[in-house]
């Protein structure tokens, strides 16, 4: 099947993001308590997420050359499977009694999974959005996707709290029997449009890699904007990383109740918080004219609530707080991902998103080590204090990045409108943000 609009490209993309977000999601308020459960102490449990973001770090550019060679489509297909085996393996492990180091083995797997899904369905898209002439504006059709991605981790956060209250395996069950539906709809909708695919054998791979690595320098790490986003991810995903998964037994002691369902209620306010984080975007992108303007007040706000949720001392402000810290996460991930995609070549598009992402899963694959030891070996609390500290190195480099004044840093106002954001003392928008 052929995409013939970019509207059908866009309904493709939502459907196959959402339900491959909705299977992952069904474990992600209770995974903490899962490892826990399986006699896994809290930095055994942050051991065992940071081998998974090392796995990640470890396979992101080998991955990134399939989906710029094989093709995007068979890269998500591969996704699929490996994440498929490594979810009921995760299963097996637990069912066993297995330790730490089956379970940090297992976490491998899931990576190298994760790492076929990341940069390959953005790249896919883009491609067959300006394949099929697509004209519109990108951020507004990342920040609505994203809405429709909060959705299904909405419901499955819920589903898997739930599920998780009668036995903690059921969640990852229920999401290898989702990840066959995810499959089979990607095998009829997904097909690799404004791309070109190469062959690629075992003997070619060195000579892939070595021309990935100059591809990366030339237009990653050494364009000082994508090297700047790339910095951001570093430290932002370092503590995020670790406070996603850190709320879980902080919150529920704050609580004073061992309340699996409670897990998935707040997962699920933070699935509602990201969503309200999207809209956001597409609020304000009609009166600020910059992205880095989104950036870095967004940056700037969700430091300061992660402190708190450190200093807190109660569960309802700790909570109110994180959800604060997540309703930034869904402003910037959008605006950095609209960013991105504007200054980085087609050909290189899923290796480049693959890099920045391998960035990101090195930060935190550190910011889960480090912070779970203190997390062990003092407490939660000073984790998020220490953590939220540590992302103020960001507000500078997002400094840096807006004083490059790059064409991407603009964002295309509404029909009619100017573009200029009140108040900022920003330009006023002029150009047509498309796709390059």
């Amino acid at each position: 099947m052929a995409f013939v609009t970019p509207q059908q490209v866009i309904h493709s993309y939502r459907a196959i993001t959402g339900l491959y977000t909705l299977s992952a999601s069904l474990i992600w308020g209770i995974n903490t308590l899962f490892l826990l459960e399986a006699g896994l102490d809290i930095l055994g449990v942050f051991i065992a997420n940071a081998t998974f973001t090392a796995s990640m770090v470890l396979f992101e550019i080998p991955t990134g050359i399939v989906a710029d060679t094989v093709g995007r489509r068979a890269s998500f297909l591969l996704s699929v499977v490996i994440v498929f085996a490594g979810t009921l393996g995760y299963v097996g492990v637990w069912a066993a009694g297995g330790g730490l180091f089956l379970f940090c083995a297992v976490s491998v797997l899931l990576g190298l999974g994760y790492t076929f899904y990341s940069g390959a369905v953005e790249a896919w898209l883009v491609d067959a959005l300006r394949a099929t002439g697509f004209e519109g504006q990108l951020d507004r059709v990342f920040a609505r996707s994203s809405m429709v991605t909060g959705a299904a981790m909405l419901v499955g956060t819920v589903g898997g709290g739930a599920l998780g209250h009668f036995n903690l395996a059921f969640p990852f069950l229920l999401r290898a029997l989702l990840l066959i539906i995810v499959f089979g709809l990607a095998w009829r909708t997904m097909h690799d449009l404004g791309f070109t695919r190469r062959p690629l054998s075992l003997w070619a791979l060195p000579a892939e890699m070595r021309s990935v690595g100059r591809a990366s320098m030339t237009y990653g790490w050494q364009r000082r904007s994508v090297r700047l986003l790339m910095i951001v991810s570093f430290f932002q995903w370092g503590f995020l990383s670790w406070g996603f998964y850190a709320w879980q037994p902080y919150f529920l002691g704050l609580l004073g109740r061992d309340a699996v369902w409670v897990a998935g209620v707040i997962a699920a306010l933070i699935a509602l918080s990201t969503i309200a984080g999207n809209t956001l975007v597409e609020w304000l992108a009609r009166y600020c004219g910059r992205r880095t303007t989104l950036l870095l007040w967004a940056a700037a706000i969700q430091t300061g609530a992660a402190i708190g949720v450190g200093l807190a001392g109660s569960f309802w402000l700790a909570v109110a707080l994180f959800l604060v810290v997540t309703t930034c996460m869904g402003v910037t991930v959008p605006v950095k991902q609209a960013y991105l995609h504007q200054v980085v070549p087609s050909e290189q598009r899923a290796t480049i998103i693959s890099l920045v992402s391998m960035i990101g899963s090195g930060g935190s694959t550190a910011g889960q080590m480090g912070l779970g030891y203190l997390a062990r070996a003092h407490s939660i609390p000073l984790g998020y204090i220490v953590g939220g500290l540590v992302t103020v190195g960001v507000l500078p480099v997002l400094g840096v990045l807006r004083a490059l004044a790059e064409p991407a840093d603009v964002i295309v106002g509404t029909a009619g409108h100017k573009g200029g954001c009140a108040g900022q003392g920003l330009p006023s928008v002029a150009s047509v943000d498309t796709v390059a």
